[in-house]
């Protein structure tokens, strides 16, 4: 179902479970924010993550670097989990769902915030996606294919751009304060008391082992 507006619209980033006392204390951060964390657990593909660092686009004339970007997801349950999951690729080391952790945070904030960002209606390495700037904030709620974000799986004979929309991105180019966080979803009980553990507030943490594969 399409949104009606940005106010109930909710971005998500995928994170180690290991990584999360760093965040509660110094929010979402690149890496090479001052804030970084030494002894960040990461858990991506390798390879995309270098191709990421270098990759340039042109957006309204202005080029931007992706990995200069923070990197979050309209929906959960996409391509790249099940990778980390399963293993394969260039990701390092198959994770346990237990293991990670999706950290939410409300659109609407992130506009107040007065962070600079861009989103795009498609993987963003994908030669096929285009990427939008504040002036078509409006707009999202129909430049981006809500069914396709919400598809549990991306493979169907009649429609071969399917993954490629199911990974729209949203990007952001500050570190995100922790208090933007308004969410963490988990895959079970054990996790979720191992981030209550931690110092999250339990009344904003939500168990979906649909979330996962």
């Amino acid at each position: 179902m399409t949104p009606k507006t940005i106010d109930n619209i909710y971005l998500y980033r995928m994170t180690h479970i290991g990584n999360i006392p760093h965040i509660l204390s110094n929010g979402i951060v690149h890496k090479s924010s001052p804030l970084a964390d030494p002894n960040y657990i990461a858990i991506g593909d390798k390879s995309l993550i270098d191709c990421r660092s270098s990759k340039r686009i042109n957006v309204d004339g202005h080029y931007l670097v992706l990995g200069d970007y923070i990197p979050f997801y309209f929906g959960v349950r996409m391509p790249m989990l099940y990778v980390i999951q399963h293993g394969g690729n260039f990701v390092e080391q198959a994770r346990p769902p237990q293991e990670i952790i999706y950290i939410v945070i409300s659109l609407r904030n992130v506009i107040k915030s007065g962070y600079s960002f861009y989103f795009s209606n498609g993987h963003a390495t994908d030669f096929l996606t285009d990427f939008y700037s504040v002036k078509n904030i409006d707009q999202l709620p129909v430049l981006i294919d809500w069914t396709a974000v919400t598809e549990k799986y991306w493979s169907r004979e009649d429609d071969n751009d399917l993954k490629r929309r199911k990974q729209a991105e949203f990007l952001i180019k500050e570190d995100v304060a922790p208090h933007n966080i308004v969410g963490y979803v988990c895959y079970n009980t054990e996790a979720k008391q191992q981030l209550i553990n931690m110092g999250v507030n339990p009344e904003i943490i939500k168990i979906a082992p649909q979330a996962y594969y």
